[in-house]
């Protein structure tokens, strides 16, 4: 278990004041000049050297994906960092804590990475509906400009660096880094074709970085404390302290920052008192937000809590937004108002999400009543694989998985409705006919 000494976040739960004050007194902004005096190799190489992936959802190394810049900007084509904090998926709320309790870890990592990347800006892309959240951004950001800690001359490092906060409406595409980098140019928010990559050709044209918000805001702490400390932390390929937003049936749902690779089970016991009516009550896991398949309470139990472990079970860590569902749970209605959300948030772009994603919600609503035959569960997995890996973006798969994990899983369930539908409704066409 993660102690209190080792947390990053340590105004997580809103004790202590957002303010600048506040946070230079837990120890942000404490002689950032010094970390970029590292130099910028020696920043992306000790982030290398931490083993951070990706904290949004991929998981991809960070360190890396900052190597992939420019080392030579030009000031017609200069490079930008594009921070995500749309936070749209159903289960996740991590990064609505940062941003409204310790918004100045984000800005200080902001200029950190941004330096690293050698970016002109940061772009902070906020979820409309993210209000009071976004209201705060913009006074820490006002904040962060009169101490002259970002803006021109940034901490007195001789580098200037600007963050703007750009607010969305409401659009879950918008969380896919290339939509994102579309809506901020003021266009419909609808995913480009990639090659090319947001690093050879993104905002307006020019080299960007697009990050998760919990990537960027653990960057100078990694520098402060070293790669080492941080990768002590977490299984290999897994390092480090990670958000956990856990929702559902646990007797105290929470937002936890613990170590990665820890097990479900010690997550759940010490953070959450345990599952809604004993261990024995638990049904099925979403581990990392509603786009990964569920995973059946044997299988989730002794599981591993990261990358590698929930991929040896077919899911993955997404966000880690772990949501708890107990037998209480009708499992099929639950998978049905998940692909319903896909059919709205798509943005029909591509043929086989727009139209595969409304097909795919009918039929779950026919499974849900069992007002369908046995073959079409067959049918319906069968069209989850054509509309999975054949989308622009990620969506189509985000829609499939989870459809996809209940057939693997909960078959027999589906199967036993459809048959007490269809027996239900031969015995009513019998007592008509007496």
């Amino acid at each position: 278990m993660l102690q209190d000494k080792d947390r990053i976040f340590t105004n997580l739960y809103g004790y202590q004041s957002w303010h600048l004050d506040a946070a230079r007194a837990r120890g942000a902004w404490d002689n950032t000049k010094a970390l970029l005096e590292l130099g910028q190799d020696t920043i992306i190489d000790r982030i290398k050297a931490s083993g951070l992936r990706g904290r949004g959802g991929a998981g991809f190394p960070t360190g890396m994906k900052w190597s992939f810049m420019p080392k030579n900007p030009t000031p017609e084509r200069p490079s930008f960092l594009v921070i995500n904090a749309d936070e749209s998926e159903p289960g996740s709320c991590k990064d609505r804590e940062i941003i409204r309790h310790d918004p100045h870890l984000l800005i200080e990592g902001a200029l950190v990475a941004g330096f690293a990347m050698r970016a002109r800006a940061a772009y902070i892309y906020i979820r409309g509906e993210y209000i009071r959240e976004a209201e705060t951004l913009f006074a820490a950001v006002a904040e962060a400009y009169a101490a002259g800690l970002v803006g021109k001359n940034a901490c007195g490092s001789g580098y200037d660096f600007d963050v703007f906060v750009h607010r969305g409406a409401g659009a879950y595409i918008c969380g896919e880094e290339t939509a994102m980098i579309e809506s901020l140019e003021g266009k419909k928010g609808q995913p480009r074709l990639k090659p090319p990559f947001p690093a050879g050709a993104g905002l307006y044209g020019c080299p960007t970085t697009v990050n998760n918000v919990e990537s960027i805001a653990v960057a100078p702490t990694i520098l402060r404390r070293s790669p080492e400390w941080f990768a002590s932390f977490g299984a290999e390929n897994n390092k480090g302290t990670k958000l956990f937003q856990i929702s559902g049936h646990v007797e105290k749902p929470c937002v936890v920052e613990e170590s990665m690779s820890i097990s479900f089970r010690e997550l759940i016991e010490k953070h959450c008192g345990g599952i809604r009516g004993g261990w024995d009550n638990l049904l099925a896991v979403i581990p990392g937000g509603s786009s990964v398949p569920l995973v059946p309470a044997a299988q989730i139990m002794d599981c591993a809590m990261d990358f590698d472990g929930l991929k040896a079970v077919g899911s993955g860590l997404g966000t880690a937004a772990v949501i708890v569902m107990d037998k209480s749970t009708d499992i099929v209605r639950a998978i049905s108002r998940l692909s319903y959300f896909y059919k709205h948030e798509s943005c029909g772009q591509c043929t086989p999400c727009r139209e595969g994603t409304g097909w795919m919600w009918r039929v779950m609503e026919r499974m849900r009543t069992g007002d369908a035959d046995i073959s079409e569960i067959d049918t319906l997995h069968q069209v989850t694989k054509q509309v999975e890996g054949h989308t622009i973006c990620a969506l189509g798969d985000a829609a499939a998985w989870p459809i996809q994990g209940l057939i693997k899983h909960f078959r027999p369930e589906m199967e036993r409705r459809i048959n007490e539908r269809r027996s239900g409704g031969l015995e009513t066409m019998q007592e008509a006919a007496e």
